[in-house]
């Protein structure tokens, strides 16, 4: 008996049972919750699509008869929690209902934008969808540790060649061999400074284009570059970002109608905030 009182189990049972006859005392004869637990047609077909979605096919009718008891136990254990205060000053359950309270309040606007609107959000905006400058440019590598002092000797005479005789010259085999491509496309100055270091992205940025220019140095070493094209920062058009510009409305539209959908029910409410101790 000693061992059966420092059950778990018993004092959670014990602890229910408590809690029912509480209940029942206060609700008095016949106080069973009120209204009745209705199994609609719909409701049935909810169950059994619910069902269908996770086994891949239509439930039997054994396996409807069990969705359906379960539905019904669910409903008849929430409607007695509910009857007795289990759902008050419970974290878990406050926001759970905050958030689906705040999914009705978002979904209450239109969700469709219009290219009119769009394209107004996109002007708005421009910032969040603007487009870094690119480079495309081609760059040979001089190793310090192979070449040492002859380094600016070398650099100054093949930058030379490239300048006057550029045909002269094979880009694939003038400098020292380095895990690095000899030509980049379309890259940030992000992209470079990740690459080369910020160093060498910033030297390289307003040189002129198709001018070769050096030594430039960077994490690696040295470079010869030449840059080949640069395209400017700009605003994209929105046939180009029309999918992030709708993301983007999207998520401001609820925002938006969830913060006037929370004013409009705080109005009514006298809410009063005692002094902090």
């Amino acid at each position: 008996m000693g061992r059966l009182a420092r059950e778990p189990l018993l004092h959670f049972l014990l602890l229910g049972a408590a809690l029912f006859a509480l209940h029942r005392a206060i609700a008095g004869p016949g106080g069973a919750p009120a209204g009745e637990i209705v199994v609609s047609r719909g409701r049935m077909e909810a169950l059994a699509q619910t069902f269908a979605q996770t086994w891949q096919r239509p439930p039997t009718p054994q396996e409807l008869d069990g969705l359906v008891a379960d539905y019904v136990r669910d409903e008849v254990l929430y409607r007695e929690a509910v009857a007795l205060g289990l759902d008050r000053d419970d974290t878990v359950v406050r926001r759970r209902m905050r958030q689906k309270l705040e999914f009705l309040a978002e979904d209450a606007a239109p969700a469709e934008p219009t290219d009119a609107e769009l394209a107004a959000h996109l002007a708005a905006h421009a910032d969040a969808f603007r487009r870094d400058a690119q480079l495309t440019f081609t760059q040979i590598f001089l190793d310090p540790g192979k070449r040492g002092a002859a380094l600016p000797a070398d650099a100054a005479a093949l930058l030379e060649t490239l300048r006057a005789r550029p045909e002269a010259v094979n880009l694939e085999t003038a400098g020292d061999s380095l895990l690095l491509e000899p030509r980049y496309v379309d890259a940030t100055e992000a992209d470079v400074a990740r690459q080369f270091g910020a160093e060498f992205a910033a030297a390289i940025a307003a040189q002129t284009v198709g001018v070769w220019v050096g030594p430039v140095r960077s994490g690696y070493g040295w470079h010869l570059v030449r840059i080949d094209a640069r395209t400017p920062s700009r605003t994209p058009e929105l046939a180009d970002v029309r999918e992030a510009v709708a993301r983007d409305w999207e998520a401001q539209r609820r925002a938006a109608a969830l913060g006037a959908e929370y004013e409009r029910m705080k109005s009514g409410y006298r809410i009063r905030v005692e002094p902090a101790p």
